[in-house]
């Protein structure tokens, strides 16, 4: 496993950007499928995007398609995700989460560790 903590939420107004990073210790962090995942009060944690250990490959959900992008920087152990055009339907609590299987994809049952959570608030 890998410890993960989050940074960079924040409150926005609607259409505005917001850039969250995912730090991670653990020597095999580029080995790892990265992804990000969101909880809004009162509903259920929901995926948001992945990334493939090499970087090459992405997967979002279709509610964050073409507004947010995911990356990774192997060498300093982060990943980030760039949050552009934002709505107020986009509150909720980020969380990283790390799946030591090369699945890349929306269920939060592959992966393995997960962050503390950082509180995205995008008003009207």
């Amino acid at each position: 496993q890998v410890q993960l903590v989050e940074s960079g939420g924040g409150l926005v107004q609607a259409g505005g950007s917001l850039r969250l990073s995912c730090a991670a210790s653990g020597r095999a962090f580029h080995s790892y499928t990265m992804g990000w995942f969101r909880q809004a009060p009162g509903k259920e944690r929901e995926f948001v995007a992945a990334i493939s250990w090499s970087g090459r490959r992405t997967y979002y959900a279709d509610s964050v398609k073409g507004r947010f992008t995911i990356s990774r920087d192997n060498a300093k152990n982060t990943v980030a995700l760039q949050m552009n055009t934002l709505k107020p339907e986009d509150t909720a609590v980020y969380y990283c989460a790390a799946a030591a299987t090369q699945y890349i994809g929306s269920d939060s049952r592959e992966y393995d560790s997960w962050g503390q959570g950082t509180q995205v608030t995008v008003s009207s």
